[in-house]
C-alpha cells in the first residue's frame, strides 16, 4: 500500500529522489510540444496544440484576448502561464508539505499576475510581468500557521515555475 497523504504518493517521490542521487540525468525531463497557428477565423481560436503525459494526450486551443488582436473565444496565452504557475507552485507547496508528514485539511490559492502590455505594443521598455501574488488559505490539524509559511518558503525556493521566472530562460527561435 502507498505511503500517500494530501493527494500525493510519497513512495513515488522517494523514488524518484534516489534515483536521481544514483543518477541525476534521471531527474531532467524534456516537456515537448507541437502547436500550429490557425489562420481559418471560423474556427474561433488561434492557436492548438496537443500535449502528450504519461496516460494520454489533451488537445489544447487558445485565443488571444480581443485587445491583443484575438477573438477572445478561448484562454489566452498569459491565463496558461499563470495557471501553470500557480499549479506548479501549489503542488510543490503540498509536496514538501506531505514530505514533512503536515497533513492539509484544506487548501486554495487566489492568484494574480499584473502583465504590462506596453513592451509588447512598443510603447515603452518596461517589465512585462509586475510579479505575481499568491493568496493562499491552508488549515492542517498537525501544523501552525508559522509552519505552514515555512513550507510557503521552501515551495518558492524548490518550484521549478518560481525557478523559471526568477532566472533566464535561454530561448533558441530558428525558421525551418
Amino acid at each position: 500500500m502507498s505511503n500517500i497523504i494530501n493527494n500525493i504518493d510519497l513512495d513515488k517521490v522517494a523514488e524518484t529522489t534516489e534515483s536521481g542521487k544514483k543518477e541525476k540525468l534521471t531527474l531532467r525531463k524534456p516537456v515537448k510540444l507541437y502547436g500550429e497557428w490557425n489562420l481559418d477565423l471560423s474556427k474561433g481560436y488561434q492557436f492548438r496544440t496537443e500535449l502528450s503525459y504519461e496516460k494520454g494526450k489533451q488537445v489544447v486551443e487558445i485565443d488571444s484576448p480581443s485587445f491583443l488582436g484575438g477573438n477572445g473565444n478561448r484562454l489566452g496565452p498569459m491565463a496558461y502561464c499563470v495557471a501553470g504557475i500557480t499549479s506548479c507552485f501549489i503542488a510543490t507547496f503540498v509536496t514538501v508539505a506531505s514530505s514533512k508528514d503536515i497533513r492539509l485539511s484544506k487548501l486554495n490559492v487566489n492568484a494574480q499576475c499584473n502583465i504590462n502590455f506596453a513592451k509588447t505594443f512598443d510603447v515603452a521598455d518596461e517589465p512585462i510581468t509586475e510579479g505575481i501574488e499568491f493568496q493562499i488559505e491552508a488549515e492542517s490539524p498537525n501544523a501552525d500557521k508559522q509552519q505552514l509559511q515555512e513550507i510557503i518558503r521552501l515551495a518558492e525556493e524548490r518550484c521549478p515555475a518560481m525557478y523559471s521566472m526568477k532566472h533566464e530562460i535561454k530561448v533558441n527561435s530558428t525558421i525551418k
